[in-house]
């Protein structure tokens, strides 16, 4: 589809069913500020919410057609391979949310068309959005009349079709917005909207490698269970470093912030979960005056986000890494 035809598909679908329909429908992409893969183990971890999201639409059939019982229209912008790679977990993410909400398409064919400015990559939560946008799209369409809690109950039971056990800070990110402190519990997971005194410029960057957050995150913990004193002595660096960053970020010292981001990248390098394409860029961020610079999400392919305080270095980053990432954004946490 051209980017004419693209702009003309999303004119007419929100002509037909309604902006303040689809609004109500959004569900956000995020970025991990503190946190990767060690949230998994019950520790505190930072995410912010991206502004760029998906929506869904959910539309009842009287009977199922050609393309069968369910059919799913995917019309979010992505990089290359993402919805081949993803395709199958994606299916079963989508059927285990429509299982949540007691629906079986054999009983009730039905539509779903995803949309949304949120590019799908890797490390940008765009799994959590779009079960998330689900959730909120089937509460109205049914309706049910869901609380937040109740949307990202769905999507986390949605999120196990893409991560098998997910921590739940994608699709909390996802749901609430904002910056959020999250932390995993055996029973509901504990977040805190942090207070933020003046959106943080940020700038983030595509490897354009599509990781399996499956298979990452289960790598990480076969090494954990074969060293368990390497894996102890990581946490343990981790959870006095994330202590320190929520106190800069509470206090908005963007400074120490930015140094303590630059830490967490190197425990990711230790973890084993950064790779040549990151690190390169990462390091191409703080040559250009990032004052912090990271990989985010699972690793091993996947996003680097870079710390920006003002909108001029925001554009001189941006400009450095165009030059060697295949895609770049600008944005802001608030």
């Amino acid at each position: 589809m051209s980017e004419n035809q693209d702009s003309a598909a999303k004119r007419q679908r929100h002509e037909r069913i309604g902006e303040s329909f689809l609004k109500r429908t959004r569900a956000f992409g995020k970025l991990i500020l503190f946190g990767e893969h060690f949230v998994v183990y019950k520790v505190p971890a930072l995410v912010g919410a991206v502004s760029a999201y998906t929506d869904c639409e959910v539309e009842f059939l009287e009977q199922a057609n050609g393309d069968g019982d369910l059919q799913i229209i995917d019309n979010r912008p992505a990089v290359p391979n993402y919805k081949v790679k993803k395709a199958e977990e994606g299916k079963e993410a989508i059927g285990l949310v429509l299982k949540h909400f007691g629906l079986d398409p054999k009983e009730s064919p039905m539509k779903l068309t995803f949309g949304g400015d949120l590019c799908a990559v890797s490390g940008i939560g765009a799994s959590a959005a779009q079960v998330v946008s689900l959730s909120r799209a089937l509460s109205l369409a049914l309706p049910k009349g869901m609380t937040e809690e109740e949307i990202n109950a769905a999507g986390y039971e949605g999120e196990k079709g893409y991560h098998g056990t997910p921590s739940g800070i994608d699709n909390t990110a996802a749901t609430f917005g904002g910056v959020l402190r999250f932390q995993r519990t055996d029973g509901d997971p504990i977040f805190v909207k942090k207070k933020i005194a003046e959106p943080i410029r940020i700038v983030y960057a595509s490897t354009g490698i599509t990781a399996s957050t499956t298979t990452v995150v289960g790598d990480v913990k076969a090494k954990k269970e074969a060293n368990e004193d390497w894996f102890d002595g990581l946490l343990k660096k981790y959870v006095e470093l994330v202590g320190k960053g929520e106190k800069a970020l509470d206090e908005g010292d963007l400074t120490t912030l930015g140094k303590l981001m630059d830490e967490n990248h190197a425990l990711c390098q230790e973890l084993t979960v950064s790779c040549k394409e990151l690190d390169d860029l990462v390091d191409a961020a703080r040559a250009a005056g990032a004052i912090g610079a990271k990989m985010s999400g699972t690793g091993r392919g996947g996003l680097m986000l870079a710390l920006t305080p003002t909108a001029e270095l925001q554009d001189k980053v941006a400009s450095a890494l165009e030059k060697s990432a295949p895609q770049v954004w600008k944005t802001t946490f608030a």
